[in-house]
């Protein structure tokens, strides 16, 4: 398991050999029976997944995940598509996705970037620079900045020196910068927050507070994605699919608790009258009750 606060957690009495006839049973004659994909796939962690893969290919001699593309469609392949690649193969998947064609999906970069472990980081980059040409770049300074710092790159200047900021916010452990925001706002009576709000805008403002809403409280950071992505009218779908599938082994429990706490109404409750068929079916396994 690579998470312990998880809604997805390692199946007893996993039998490899019982999943893969499953999900073999599941695609024969017309038709395929989705239950039982959902049920084998939402209900086992990555490393189960990647041994059914496995299994799959020596028993059937195909590959799982071309036979699943050619049996389902739409949102619910796309979620189906997530829960059989591995952590850092998904974040390069949707990465990649995000940069192709004109324009880039700013979320996908946001979600991911903002949020992942240096650790993490570099597992995408090593994914990401074998299957493709470009490469994350991804700021990697060592130098010591301190507490001044952010101030005289911010507030205390006409003009924000991104550099500076970006510097302090990528480089330093997660502890040391919640020491840093409180310093910052005995310094400048601001919260970190409300700096970045008044001295940037558009792409660099969004990636900024998303990496100081990280730093201080992560599930919070998700819960309040998945909100925005389905308040309203409509549905980000891309941006919900992403965050159930990432997160469901790691801190789903925690998301869904700050969900809660911040909106008032359960994750659950919100998957479910937003979403629809073998979609919402498999969004509320990775969800949980």
């Amino acid at each position: 398991q690579i998470g312990n606060r998880g809604t997805v957690t390692e199946a007893a009495g996993f039998n490899v050999e019982e999943d893969v006839n499953r999900l073999r049973g599941a695609m024969k004659g017309a038709g395929t029976d989705e239950v039982a994909v959902i049920e084998v796939l939402a209900h086992r962690t990555i490393a189960q997944r990647q041994r059914i893969k496995e299994a799959y290919k020596q028993t059937v001699g195909k590959d799982l995940t071309e036979d699943l593309q050619g049996e389902l469609t739409g949102n619910f392949e796309n979620v189906v598509l997530g829960l059989l690649m591995t952590a850092p193969v998904y974040d390069a998947y949707e990465l990649r996705n995000a940069m192709k064609g004109a324009g880039t999906e700013e979320a996908a970069l946001i979600d991911i970037l903002a949020s992942r472990t240096n650790a993490e980081i570099r597992a995408i980059t090593a994914v990401y620079i074998k299957g493709s040409s470009y490469t994350v770049h991804i700021l990697s300074v060592t130098f010591a900045v301190g507490f001044q710092d952010i101030y005289e790159a911010g507030e205390a200047r006409w003009g924000t020196d991104e550099v500076k900021f970006l510097t302090v916010l990528c480089v330093r452990n997660r502890n040391h910068l919640l020491q840093v925001f409180k310093e910052y706002q005995k310094i400048s009576g601001r919260d970190i927050e409300d700096s970045i709000k008044r001295e940037m805008s558009g792409s660099l403002e969004n990636v900024f507070l998303a990496i100081v809403k990280c730093l201080k409280n992560k599930p919070a950071f998700f819960a309040e994605r998945l909100y925005k992505s389905m308040k309203g009218l409509g549905t980000t779908d891309s941006i919900l699919i992403r965050i159930m599938v990432a997160r469901a082994e790691i801190d789903m429990l925690d998301i869904k608790t700050e969900f809660l706490k911040a909106y008032g109404k359960t994750l659950h409750s919100f998957i479910k009258g937003d979403t629809s068929g073998d979609y919402r079916k498999i969004l509320l396994e990775l969800c949980g009750e």
